[in-house]
């Protein structure tokens, strides 16, 4: 079944007579009967019931004709919708992004984005990654800026690599360890450590456990959800906390951020959405957020 099937059907119920719905669509009568024929073969059912000067629609014409309306209607409307983008129109798109880990990807690829398509709304939403993969599922986000999960998160989604940022130890200025030029996990390990909450960021959780799998563990100090309060607490000297390199623009001379020794494996920060098509807006943003290729 085809669209032009549809819009076939359409014309002929409508104007309860083919060679009128021909006139219509510039095609021949013959081309457009054979055509509703080819339609009525396939889905195993009369639409129409033919006398030699007019047609009617069967009872199961009437619900088709009514299903295909609205077919041919949303058909209509994401046409609209992608040439308005592709013509720099208007629109929407949803994006979930982790703020700690975005300060250097996320306002770069706005700008971008806005310069080329000012008319477009760019919904932000700040999540969790859990919280962003469960949006991504229900089809409320297009795009997911966070830590890239384990790979059995990623079934049915496409996923792409916007920047890679080492692991280093946040400290207060007045702190005794912000003299050193770097940091162990044994020292970490004798302070107090401020983290993000288990239950918004369980990644980050996982990621602790692996640095201090068969040592000496830290002693948490506090949990928070935010990269702001974690800031907060440091500043404050509750503790140390291990944070993403990128950190650095948000906290100024706030802290120190000293690297750790020996570096753990870098932090990943992916751009995540769904397989089928998302629209073309999704695409555009996209390519605001893929990394500019290396100058040779």
């Amino acid at each position: 079944m085809e669209l032009r099937h549809l819009r076939y059907f359409v014309a002929v119920a409508e104007a309860e007579n083919v060679s009128r719905a021909a006139l219509k669509l510039h095609v021949s009568q013959p081309g457009i009967s054979r055509q509703i024929r080819d339609l009525e073969d396939e889905i195993g059912f009369q639409l129409l019931e033919r006398s030699a000067k007019s047609v009617r629609l069967t009872a199961a014409g009437k619900v088709f004709l009514a299903e295909a309306r609205e077919v041919l209607a949303h058909v209509e409307a994401a046409v609209k919708k992608a040439r308005e983008v592709a013509q720099g129109g208007s629109g929407e798109i949803h994006v979930g992004y982790a703020p700690s880990l975005t300060v250097q990807i996320l306002p770069a690829a706005l700008r971008k984005f806005s310069e080329q398509f000012p008319q477009v709304r760019v919904a932000l939403h700040d999540l969790s990654t859990e919280e962003m993969l469960a949006q991504l599922g229900e089809k409320k986000l297009h795009i997911a800026i966070t830590v890239r999960p384990p790979a059995k998160q990623l079934r049915g989604l496409h996923c792409v690599e916007l920047a890679r940022y080492a692991m280093c130890v946040a400290v207060a200025p007045r702190h005794p360890l912000a003299e050193l030029k770097s940091i162990s996990l044994k020292q970490v390990a004798g302070e107090p450590l401020v983290v993000y909450s288990r239950k918004d960021y369980p990644e980050y959780h996982e990621m602790l456990d692996r640095l201090f799998a068969g040592g000496r563990k830290p002693r948490i100090a506090g949990e928070h959800d935010s990269g702001t309060s974690l800031i907060a607490a440091v500043e404050s000297g509750q503790g140390l906390a291990l944070v993403p390199s990128c950190l650095a623009c948000m906290v100024g001379a706030r802290l120190k951020l000293l690297p750790l020794r020996p570096a753990s494996p870098p932090i990943l920060v992916v751009a995540i959405w769904r397989r089928e098509a998302d629209g073309a807006l999704a695409e555009k943003f996209m390519a605001c957020l893929r990394p500019e290729p290396a100058g040779i």
